[in-house]
């Protein structure tokens, strides 16, 4: 695992009129301060990414399909400079990913079906606290999809 991404399990709730997921809660651990929370949709072999925030911490939670979340740290005092860590995210594991700052991010939605990425942020987005690479970059991250 890569030095402070955390993942936390998350509680489903179901009976005969449908299910309750919960996304974040005040007393998580992964919980510091409100930025912005969003929905965003990836089309089946779509990869979306790489991304890192200068500042930011994303909170990423799967409520419907299937995605694999790639990170890979960069931060220079790192016990874990260098390392990929590679997570399904879906129904049948159902978690939150806390990521901080400064670690590259990208995702790939998995199977035949839309997904469906809730993230919830500590800051509301900035395009310059963004940097953006593309996803089959191979100097930096060499990551095969």
């Amino acid at each position: 695992m890569i030095e402070g991404v955390k993942i936390l399990k998350r509680s489903v709730f179901k009976d005969s009129r449908g299910e309750l997921k919960h996304i974040m809660k005040s007393s998580d651990d992964n919980f510091d301060m409100f930025g912005e929370v969003y929905c965003s949709s990836i089309n089946p072999g779509i990869i979306k990414g790489w991304n890192l925030h200068k500042k930011t911490t994303i909170n990423y939670t799967v409520v419907r399909g299937s995605i694999k979340f790639i990170l890979f740290d960069i931060r220079k005092n790192s016990p874990t400079i260098n390392k990929k860590q590679e997570i399904i995210l879906n129904n049948s594991n159902y978690v939150s990913v806390s990521v901080p700052p400064l670690i590259w991010n990208a995702f790939q939605c998995l199977g035949s079906k839309k997904a469906y990425v809730i993230n919830f942020t500590d800051y509301s987005h900035s395009e310059s606290e963004v940097i953006k690479m593309d996803p089959y970059e191979k100097d930096i991250i060499n990551y095969n999809w």
